[in-house]
């Protein structure tokens, strides 16, 4: 058993994150900004609120922490780049073996198969382009950190939704995985899985990485 810290864990995908972390045992600290949130959030969770980009929540909430997922979605300030500004400067502090992050990323920090980011291809969703700017940010402040242990998880830049729990994923390093039929996707619920398959795994230490089925 883990304790796992989760901020965003009323979101879409924290929800169901949140959801395979307590069915799989693990002590969970389930976080979201504001108390009407919170009250969303599973009853097996210990729902509290916080902010990733705040100083004071990373301190107080990750004391004891052996991981902490950040699963925030999209807003109008750029929430991911902080976040993982505030993280890789008030974990170190905490102590010599400081938490394990995980950061859900965007797919749109992927690349296509000319290397070309997909967040910067033309056809790429003007609405999504932002939010995976911002994530490309992100991942650029956890690369250039020290004495932090991250991992950022990207899902596939499309079809990417609820459905079946399958239990069953394949990873990729830079390209989206691609099925036999050249289709791209996964569940939230397996997207899930993933992720609390590496916390309970540690296997990509201080890289991006993607899933799909």
């Amino acid at each position: 058993m883990a304790r796992i810290v989760i901020f965003g864990a009323a979101g879409q995908i924290g929800r169901r994150i949140t959801d395979e972390a307590v069915r799989r045992g693990h002590e969970v600290t389930a976080v979201e900004p504001e108390q009407a949130r919170v009250k969303k959030l599973p009853r097996k969770a210990n729902g509290v609120e916080g902010d990733v980009t705040k100083r004071d929540s990373v301190e107080r909430l990750a004391q004891d922490a052996e991981a902490i997922i950040v699963a925030v979605g999209g807003v109008d300030r750029p929430v991911h780049a902080n976040a993982a500004r505030n993280l890789v400067d008030v974990l170190p502090r905490l102590g010599d073996q400081p938490p394990l992050i995980v950061h859900i990323s965007s797919g749109g920090t992927l690349e296509d198969e000319n290397g070309q980011r997909l967040a910067d291809a033309a056809d790429f969703p003007a609405a999504e382009r932002k939010d995976a700017l911002d994530q490309a940010d992100a991942l650029d402040v956890y690369r250039g950190a020290r004495n932090v242990r991250w991992t950022a998880i990207a899902p596939p830049p499309r079809n990417l939704g609820g459905g079946q729990r399958r239990g069953a994923y394949r990873t990729g390093t830079d390209r989206p995985v691609v099925d036999a039929k050249g289709q791209v996707g996964i569940s939230h619920e397996d997207f899930a899985i993933a992720v609390i398959d590496e916390i309970e795994n540690p296997r990509n230490r201080n890289r991006r990485i993607t899933v799909g089925n």
